[in-house]
C-alpha cells in the first residue's frame, strides 16, 4: 500500500494514519500450514522534528507445524513495529529505515520486511515438546518408542561388555 506522505513531509506533528493488508504469499515460510484470515495492519506515520516515524501493529492468525513434532499448530501473532521512513535511506546502515518513494512510502513492503526479519526462529506445540524419535518416527510426547538407542560404533565393544555384565 503507497501511503501519501506530502501533506506531513513539512509539517512537525503531523501525522496520516493507515490500515492495510499485508501480502500473505511474501509472508510465507517453511513450516506455515495456511493463514486462517488475512494479516492485517494498522498504524501511524508521524513527522517528529522533520523525521518520519512509521509505528504500526500487525495481526496474523495462521495455522503452523511444531518444528519438533510437526503437529499442526494455532498461532496469533501481534507484533509491533517502528520504522523511520527517510529520502536517503539507502545510505543507511539500520533495518528499521526504509526509503521514501518521493512523497509515499509503501507501508505493505515495510511492514512485510519487518514482520519476516521479526518472526519467531521456531514454533513450538508446547515448551516441552519431545519431538519424535530419529529412528522410527514416533511422537515421543505420547510416550517412548521402544527402540533402542543407537550405540557410537568407537563404543560397540563396551556396550557388549555391558550387556555381558547384565546376562550374570
Amino acid at each position: 500500500m503507497l501511503l501519501d506522505l506530502h501533506e506531513i513531509i513539512e509539517v512537525p506533528g503531523g501525522q496520516v494514519p493507515f490500515q492495510c493488508e499485508l501480502d500473505r504469499e511474501r509472508l510465507s515460510f517453511p513450516t506455515l500450514e495456511s493463514f486462517r484470515g488475512p494479516v492485517t495492519a494498522q498504524g501511524l506515520v508521524k513527522n517528529t522534528a522533520g523525521v518520519l516515524e512509521l509505528t504500526a501493529g500487525v495481526r496474523a492468525d495462521m495455522t503452523v507445524r511444531c518444528d519438533r513434532c510437526a503437529k499442526p499448530v494455532d498461532v496469533v501473532l501481534t507484533p509491533h513495529f517502528t520504522a523511520t521512513l527517510q529520502a536517503d535511506a539507502e545510505d543507511a546502515d539500520s533495518e528499521n529505515i526504509f526509503p521514501l518513494e518521493g512523497d509515499s512510502a509503501d507501508v505493505g513492503d515495510v511492514l512485510e520486511t519487518l514482520f519476516i526479519l521479526n518472526m519467531d526462529q521456531k514454533f513450538l506445540c508446547r515448551e516441552d515438546c519431545k519431538g519424535l524419535c530419529p529412528t522410527c518416527g514416533k511422537d515421543l510426547n505420547d510416550g517412548p518408542c521402544g527402540c533402542r538407542q543407537q550405540i557410537d560404533p568407537r563404543m560397540a565393544v563396551l556396550g557388549r561388555l555391558l550387556d555381558d555384565i547384565q546376562e550374570v
